[in-house]
């Protein structure tokens, strides 16, 4: 949903504003955090926070805003305070307590059953329960037990709802990371990867399309932990992770999950510096790639093969790699294409190119392909938008448009709540200190004061 159909249906929190009486929103914001540290919460609330709340625009906090709410006010609901009820925001029966419904989640799955993987809340803030469900979902052992493997002989057979269980964690898991970042997420992702193993090492597949299965999703798994590694930058975990994968893809002959090792480990070689292997780990996924048929696969590949030749300051190997990525994605998407690549579209496309055009140090050209990726890009993949943003705003301090880049940095604070990512946040602090010495320059000391302050509170 668009923030101006959002803002459409906004109906102003009258009961909200009263509550917070004569104190500036400013004041009522540090009265809130204060709040939440009285009772072990972690809330980023500041003023603007408080706005959306007396706007309308948030429906239903968080869980752990109503918390810190519920505390502020004891002996108010959430209707007392203005919100809608919960279950009524997230479309569910009232005979359906959200709290019965979690303890109905599969072991596997990083939130309850009864959602849909694909389905979106309208709002933004309510989508906290869905991480906490996945936070809360049990150890590997209780996740292995689920499936029998504490109970069962150690040569039994794995069938369908095994399978299922790994392939909708890999689904789950991607959903989580699109809506919040990795931060939080990574550490509870590496249970149900240590269970997706225990299952390859203690079972036999009943058919041999099951253990295909079972290997990719397997392995995709171990990248999407890898990614939740890479992305809050525990960039050794990530990569072992990615070389787990990529020995699952070799013993499976899975050309699909071999070129998504190749793609993910080519990424985090260019974030770790190491151009040379990003532009080889690229190549060679485009070699596992051409076996299948997905131009979309092969122009990724292409532009993280540019992402390192930029490190490397090629332009001209550069270019030729973009070149190539541009006429493969004008093909189109195809059948082919694989179901992780869902968030490869024109957006990140403009993104990746941004970031080669910095890396060649043209800060002007690559804030307008940023521009064009958060123009672009669905707000429903808030983790993304907040990333795309996060590189306007540090490529237009590099080209030297302080005010502009100040306003991106609001943009990307203003997320921060529900998306967590130590890129994103290194990004953001990158901009905050290019931007230091012009801090009288129109909204730069409002953007800097309100980082400074967004710091001290992680």
């Amino acid at each position: 949903m668009t923030s101006s159909s959002q803002a459409s249906r906004a109906v102003p929190n009258l009961a909200f504003r009263r509550l917070r009486g004569q104190r500036s929103p400013g004041e009522f914001a540090a009265a809130v955090r204060k709040a939440a540290r009285e009772i072990g919460e972690q809330v980023s609330c500041d003023a603007r926070y408080i706005g959306r709340v007396e706007a309308g625009e948030i429906r239903c906090p968080n869980y752990a805003y109503e918390r810190v709410f519920l505390h502020m006010f004891p002996g108010l609901a959430l209707e007392d305070l203005g919100f809608t009820a919960r279950e009524r925001v997230r479309g569910r029966g009232a005979g359906a307590p959200a709290a019965r419904q979690l303890e109905q989640a599969h072991p596997f799955c990083p939130f309850d059953s009864t959602t849909p993987c694909t389905s979106f809340s309208d709002i933004d803030e309510e989508s906290d329960v869905l991480r906490r469900a996945f936070m809360t979902s049990g150890s590997a052992t209780v996740a292995a037990v689920s499936l029998g493997l504490g109970t069962m002989p150690a040569q039994r057979r794995v069938g369908e709802a095994e399978v299922s269980a790994v392939e909708s964690a890999v689904r789950r898991i991607r959903l989580l990371d699109d809506r919040h970042g990795a931060d939080g997420l990574y550490r509870q992702a590496a249970q149900p990867l240590r269970a997706a193993y225990a299952l390859l090492d203690a079972g036999t597949a009943t058919r041999r399309s099951t253990a295909d299965r079972l290997h990719a999703g397997a392995g995709e798994l171990a990248i999407s932990v890898g990614w939740l590694a890479h992305d809050s930058g525990r960039c050794d975990d990530a990569r072992s992770h990615y070389a787990e994968a990529l020995a699952t893809a070799r013993v499976a002959g899975d050309p699909a999950l071999e070129a998504h090792a190749f793609c993910n480990t080519s990424f985090l070689a260019r974030d770790a510096g190491r151009h040379r292997e990003a532009v080889r780990s690229a190549q060679a996924g485009q070699r596992a790639a051409h076996r299948l048929s997905s131009p979309r696969l092969l122009c990724l590949l292409a532009m993280r093969e540019a992402g390192g030749w930029a490190g490397l300051a090629d332009r001209t190997a550069c270019e030729q790699a973009m070149a190539r990525a541009h006429t493969l994605f004008d093909r189109g998407p195809s059948d082919a294409d694989p179901e992780w690549m869902s968030f490869f579209g024109e957006p990140e496309r403009e993104a990746l190119e941004a970031q080669c055009w910095a890396a060649l140090g043209e800060w002007a050209r690559a804030a307008r392909h940023a521009r064009r990726a958060t123009v672009l890009q669905d707000h429903r993949f808030t983790r993304n938008l907040a990333l795309y943003r996060a590189e306007l705003a540090m490529d237009l301090a590099h080209a030297g448009a302080p005010d502009e880049a100040a306003a991106a940095g609001h943009q990307v604070l203003d997320l921060l709540d529900e998306v967590q990512s130590s890129r994103i946040q290194t990004m953001l602090s990158d901009t905050a200190r290019v931007l230091l010495p012009q801090r009288r320059t129109g909204g730069v000391s409002g953007f800097l004061d309100r980082h400074a302050g967004a710091l001290r509170r992680t």
